[in-house]
């Protein structure tokens, strides 16, 4: 792996890892401050979990494009691979690795925060056509959005477009969006209230899948180029930039 690519997983994988722990630490926090109002605990997870991921894309996306989700960086690879943009395969396999194991970091952390067991397998069970339903809406929406942005030219609004749309699908959502096959393996590490029953991951995951491609068959119909701005996605990576000046 050369330094470069070894820079950009290291920095998908500490992305993946705080979002993951600002999913499932904020989720601790509110079943703890607000007990008996399942509503609440939502919005103050979706709050935190925003507000988080806005942060981590203005903190890491000069360095690797923030992706934190392998069906954004497989939908960046498949399109940019004709115009020659986007990830390689090799870097595509790299950072679906560092997102996955930075997911299951970033539960851990969560759990030993709030001085819980390290690894505590999820007992809450997410099946059903309906949530399946939703992995996909919530994954195409947010595939689009993102090289929406990026082909537009309007990435500089990506941190808060993205972060607006997660903690929105929250809602809008019964699966509570997801929307990430490396968070969903990560959240099924924690029996707390962000956590997911690893039987019901498969069906998650697949969900997800479906909505890459989903995703790229509305990109092909809305914005046709979209594979020329993957470089761009979900920001551009400038580090290579930055070091060269």
């Amino acid at each position: 792996m050369s330094r470069t690519l070894a820079r950009h997983a290291s920095a998908e994988f500490a992305g993946t890892a705080l979002l993951v722990a600002a999913v499932v630490g904020s989720g601790i926090t509110a079943a703890r401050l607000s007990p008996g109002d399942v509503g609440l605990q939502l919005l103050e997870n979706a709050i935190a979990t925003a507000f988080a991921l806005g942060a981590l894309i203005l903190m890491f996306g000069p360095v690797s494009g923030a992706h934190f989700n392998p069906v954004v960086s497989a939908v960046d690879w498949w399109l940019g691979r004709r115009t020659g943009t986007g990830l390689t395969g090799s870097e595509l396999g790299a950072y679906a690795t560092a997102q996955v194991a930075g997911a299951i970091a970033g539960s851990t952390l969560a759990n030993l925060m709030f001085d819980l067991p390290a690894v505590a397998w999820s007992q809450t069970d997410r099946a059903g056509g309906n949530l399946w339903l939703a992995e996909v809406v919530a994954t195409a929406g947010l595939v689009v959005l993102v090289f929406a942005l990026a082909r537009s030219g309007r990435t500089a609004t990506a941190p808060a477009a993205v972060g607006a749309y997660i903690g929105a699908a929250y809602w809008f959502t019964s699966s509570t969006s997801f929307a990430n096959p490396a968070v969903t393996i990560g959240r099924a590490l924690t029996d707390t209230f962000a956590g997911i029953a690893p039987t019901s991951v498969p069906g998650f995951v697949v969900a997800q899948l479906v909505g890459g491609l989903v995703a790229v068959a509305a990109l092909a119909a809305w914005y046709p180029h979209a594979g020329r701005a993957a470089d761009s996605v979900v920001v551009p990576h400038l580090a290579e930039e930055t070091e060269a000046r």
